[in-house]
């Protein structure tokens, strides 16, 4: 466990270690991580997905799509236990491994939803949507909008491709706050931000586009 978990989790680190456990263990077995994963949990893993709660409101309603064996939404439902979080996931066997980890856990602010993103529209909703390493942005901003209250955002944890995904949507590389075009417009976007989060506590740290729907 690196020096940054107890910098990140604070007074909520046991909760976060019984997490680590289960995911290198039963997480592992499972095939929801691979076997080479164990040795680098915290850092890309909980660590990574943690520090996008310098991005949440301090109250209301968040879902994690894709969550898969929890992240990024597990870490955030830790850290903050006055959010409602409600994990999406569309395969069987991994909803039941997040529904274990919930009743671990003993996340009271946790449910675990059974479906695809595309097709939840409607029938559940969030202040704002989060999602880790599920699909290029334009297919995400479309399956995830319609989750998103007006005026909410979706936050997308990104990796080495984003220049390549904001530059195939007409989108600036360059961190900060943007009008996208007609295209995203369409499906409701009002602005597109390019931010990093967790500048000081890791290295390099993440990499978030932050999608705001708009309030109508």
């Amino acid at each position: 466990m690196p020096p940054t978990a107890n910098a990140v989790f604070g007074a909520r680190l046991p909760v976060a270690e019984r997490y680590a456990e289960f995911l290198a263990t039963a997480g592992v077995e499972r095939g929801l991580l691979g076997p080479r994963e164990g040795a680098r949990l915290w850092e890309r893993h909980l660590v990574n997905s943690a520090v996008l709660v310098e991005l949440l409101p301090g109250t209301g309603d968040v879902i994690d799509v894709g969550s898969g064996a929890g992240l990024p939404g597990i870490p955030l439902a830790i850290l903050r236990p006055e959010l409602s979080v409600t994990l999406v996931e569309p395969m069987q066997r991994r909803t039941a491994f997040l529904e274990e980890c919930v009743s671990l856990l003993e996340l009271e602010n946790v449910s675990v939803v059974r479906g695809r993103a595309e097709d939840l529209a409607g029938e559940i909703a969030a202040d704002v949507v989060v999602a880790r390493a599920v699909a290029p942005l334009d297919r995400l901003l479309r399956w995830t909008l319609p989750l998103v209250r007006p005026g909410g955002q979706v936050l997308a944890i990104k990796g080495a491709k984003v220049a390549e995904e904001l530059t195939a949507l007409g989108l600036s590389t360059e961190p900060g706050r943007q009008v996208p075009r007609r295209a995203l417009r369409t499906l409701g976007v009002e602005t597109v931000e390019l931010v990093c989060v967790g500048d000081e506590i890791v290295d390099p740290p993440a990499t978030v586009v932050r999608a705001t729907r708009s309030g109508r």
